[in-house]
């Protein structure tokens, strides 16, 4: 009897444990502290690439390769692509980038704090886990994004262009950076070192602030930064393409189906 009792209680707590640890990670998912990454395989790591456009033909062409974590926008790029933005526009967009990808950046306006504030809440609105807002990091931009993030929006600051912005994002809880490394280099600096030195200062503070190295003008820049640390990008379709550009891959490409060919693969 006593035997049966001891077996009953041991399967009572082993049940109490179960039914706690599964709503404590349920909570845990909806506060935002386990992610869920839909279309994020499990071996890409810490690697996260963004496709730089609000053109719909090219998220067509691009997005369904895979290698993709989201897509990046700006009031820039929407004027480029021929998008209005306005709210209703850029909620129709993130609708259609979020089919492909787990997120969907899209940038807050406004000439006060407050109306970056509420054109960033209302942008966000749809899905807060997987839009993020970007706010540039001026003064204005850090103090609408300190709110934003206490309303559970997730930010980006952006249009950085000095190491020492990295300070500013780990401090006020931002999860991207985003340096213009292309553009610092034009500017006169070392974009390369901006943006690693960036890395160095998140890393020294502890803080789990990412540097969104944005700006990029080719495919070696992005194989030399990953190789040096660096994990989070976003860039044109024309870099994306120039990803897959080698002779030597092509050429083995169609030798092996020549030989599929006289073996008779398609019977």
């Amino acid at each position: 009897t006593m035997n049966k009792k001891s077996l009953l209680l041991d399967k009572m707590c082993y049940t109490t444990h179960s039914v706690v640890s599964f709503l404590i990670v349920g909570c845990l998912v909806l506060l935002g502290s386990v992610e869920t990454n839909a279309f994020s395989p499990v071996h890409r790591g810490q690697a996260r690439f963004f496709l730089d456009t609000a053109d719909l033909d090219e998220w067509e062409s691009l997005l369904p390769l895979g290698i993709f974590h989201g897509v990046t926008t700006n009031p820039t790029i929407l004027e480029r692509c021929g998008h209005p933005c306005t709210i209703s526009s850029l909620h129709s967009l993130a609708s259609k980038a979020l089919e492909y990808t787990d997120e969907f950046m899209c940038q807050s306006w406004g000439s006060t704090v407050q109306e970056l504030y509420d054109n960033g809440m209302a942008l966000s609105e749809p899905a807060r886990d997987r839009i993020v807002v970007k706010v540039p990091v001026t003064a204005l931009g850090v103090e609408a994004a300190s709110r934003l993030i206490n309303s559970g929006v997730r930010i980006c600051l952006t249009a950085c262009y000095n190491h020492k912005q990295a300070l500013i994002a780990a401090n006020v809880g931002a999860e991207y950076l985003a340096p213009y490394l292309g553009r610092m280099t034009d500017a006169g600096k070392d974009g390369r070192d901006e943006c690693l030195t960036m890395l160095d200062i998140v890393d020294g503070l502890q803080s789990t602030t990412r540097i969104l190295v944005a700006s990029l003008r080719d495919a070696e820049s992005i194989a030399d930064l990953t190789a040096s640390g660096m994990e989070t990008f976003t860039f044109s379709p024309d870099v994306a393409r120039m990803l897959f550009e080698e002779p030597l891959t092509d050429t083995a490409a169609a030798d092996f189906e020549d030989a599929a060919a006289r073996g008779g693969s398609s019977a």
